[in-house]
């Protein structure tokens, strides 16, 4: 729900003429108070809100804000300075002129059909599914090999039937590409929800500590899925670059760790933090994270390093390095089926 709410606001923000706003000393001085109240009470590491409290506020006594007028250069200004303390890659900063559609966006995704309809209206379901119809393409590399092209990972529900039709699709291949070079992120719930389509047992993945709680949530493989498992001994190659993020690395991370698929290409983004959403003025908001990622094999994450990859490639070569390494392990397999023990 999270990132559709965002979706939605910029969607409203994109018709609704937008009003003239010159950022006075008042609306600063009380969106910067506001913002260093929000750090503090939701930043998934409440030691270094501080920092970024400590940072700020000198950054204000100096000076710093005060002939800013744009609301854009101020945000962008603030988050530099946070970013300066640590470089979270999900704590932003925005400006949104008119942004009257969201107050506060942190309300976990809805668990059931029924919760979902109830807490959602039209719009946002038809926005929800066309979203999920648009993040998930699936294509044959010959006969024997299928491709799956992942741009997001929306809300688990409404992506479920699609993910589930692409897994039937897939599910007479051989050997399977998973390409996530240009995945925006999304619901940790969508990747526990795919990565059961290739595993043979339940799994358990990574778990989630909240900030608000004090709690770590166990996140594990589903048991009953809508499409074919595809199971968890074929081939599986996942493709990475720099603009694979948050939960498109959180699929690679997990699937790498689970020693269930092979990682080619670049580095990944680095943002393994969930966030909230948080109204820090009236036409202010901050990208908080206030959830820690932690994997169940691993102990630790990606935030700030990304996913290495097994088999380094430039983005733009990586479909071509996994074309030709499935082909070799697939005729590998097929020379030792013919063998015989």
């Amino acid at each position: 729900m999270i990132a559709i709410s965002l979706v939605l606001a910029v969607f409203w923000l994109a018709f609704k003429p937008r009003p003239e706003v010159v950022v006075d000393r008042a609306m600063r001085t009380a969106m910067i108070d506001a913002l260093v109240a929000k750090l503090n009470d939701h930043y998934v590491f409440p030691e270094k809100a501080r920092q970024f409290e400590a940072v700020l506020r000198q950054r204000e006594q100096e000076g710093r804000y005060d002939k800013t007028k744009d609301g854009y250069r101020l945000a962008t200004q603030l988050t530099a300075d946070i970013h300066g303390v640590a470089k979270d890659q999900h704590l932003k900063v925005r400006f949104a002129p008119g942004l009257d559609l969201v107050s506060e966006m942190g309300e976990a995704p809805a668990a059931t059909q029924a919760e979902w309809e109830q807490r959602t209206n039209f719009l946002e379901r038809l926005m929800m599914r066309r979203t999920a119809a648009r993040a998930v393409k699936v294509e044959r590399l010959g006969d024997n090999v299928g491709y799956l092209k992942i741009s997001s990972f929306p809300d688990a529900l409404p992506v479920a039937g699609k993910f589930g039709a692409a897994m039937d699709e897939l599910a007479d291949t051989g050997g399977l590409v998973v390409d996530l070079r240009k995945n925006d992120g999304g619901d940790p719930q969508a990747v526990a929800l795919l990565i059961s389509y290739f595993v043979d047992r339940p799994t358990r993945l990574n778990d989630i500590w909240d900030r608000e709680t004090g709690n770590a949530v166990q996140h594990w493989t589903h048991d009953k899925l809508v499409g074919n498992r595809y199971g968890g001994s074929k081939p599986i190659l996942i493709l990475v670059g720099p603009r694979t993020a948050s939960a498109g690395e959180d699929f690679a991370y997990t699937m790498q760790a689970l020693k269930r698929a092979t990682v080619i290409g670049d580095r990944t983004w680095g943002g393994a933090h969930p966030m909230g959403f948080y109204r820090i003025g009236e036409h202010f908001f901050a990208q908080i994270p206030n959830q820690r990622s932690i994997s169940s094999i691993t102990g630790t994450n990606w935030e700030g390093r990304g996913v290495k990859p097994d088999i380094a490639a430039a983005p733009d070569q990586a479909l071509g390095v996994a074309r030709d390494m499935m082909r070799r392990r697939l005729q590998g397999g097929a020379a030792l089926a013919v063998a015989g023990p």
